[in-house]
């Protein structure tokens, strides 16, 4: 958090400097030492941080997965939920203003920091991100099914993919993308499937109502007929051109 210098006169805490690209971070060892936000030259006043914005992005710093607003309010030491999520768009305001690779998102019904896209391939080279995320055609078409379908069973998948899917199932259940999710009531009480909050996250959605629909993924039909009548008038110039 940001701080005022402390002159010899004034009574001093356990405390540690670092001057970074004009501002000063002050780390408190007391929990109840003062804390005052100063002006400093060329810094916008929105990057600065207070002591609940800094105790907001250290936890959504070390957080292993997404957080709710209910426990970062928690693990913060915020009044409430709607204070959590006031914090989350001032910090979201700060990275804009200062041009940082940061940003919180909101993924699996919490919120993560995350490196913005921008730095995705630089990122994917260090920790080989690609290949371990890379999922054939098969596996994917598997994963969509049941993304879109669940919860679904064995059958109801071959049915839509006309080939058997076990191992693909089996694949995604390693890879922590779907699990099971009960039986069915029908004969035999066969497993049913459904993604998992891993899915979530991986595919940046807060919930399964932010998958795209069909009519998104369609090429509109009119742009289509729009294209194929450009190309045919093309092709008929350059035939009577020749």
């Amino acid at each position: 958090m940001f701080n005022q210098i402390h002159s010899p006169l004034q009574p001093q805490h356990p405390w540690m400097a670092l001057p970074v690209d004009g501002r000063r971070w002050e780390f408190f060892a007391q929990n109840d030492a003062p804390a005052m936000l100063v002006l400093l030259p060329g810094v916008d006043p929105v990057c600065l941080r207070t002591a609940k914005m800094a105790r907001m992005e250290a936890v959504l710093l070390v957080s292993n997965g997404p957080q709710s607003a209910r426990r970062l309010m928690k693990l913060a030491t915020l009044a409430d939920v709607s204070e959590a999520r006031r914090l989350i768009d001032r910090l979201n305001l700060s990275y804009d203003r200062d041009g940082s690779a940061f940003c919180i998102e909101r993924v699996a019904s919490g919120y993560r920091l995350l490196t913005r896209p921008l730095f995705a391939f630089w990122l994917g080279k260090i920790h080989h991100r690609q290949a371990e995320l890379k999922l054939s055609p098969p596996a994917l078409e598997t994963l969509a099914i049941v993304a879109y379908r669940q919860p679904l069973t064995r059958s109801e998948i071959e049915s839509v993919r006309r080939v058997q899917c076990s191992d693909m199932l089996k694949h995604l259940m390693d890879r922590n993308l779907i699990r099971i999710a009960g039986e069915d009531d029908s004969l035999g009480r066969p497993f049913l499937y459904e993604t998992t909050r891993q899915f979530l996250e991986l595919f940046g959605l807060t919930d399964l109502d932010r998958l795209p629909h069909a009519d998104v993924l369609r090429k509109p039909r009119a742009a289509s007929l729009a294209d194929a009548e450009s190309r045919d008038d093309g092709m008929d110039e350059t035939s009577a051109a020749a």
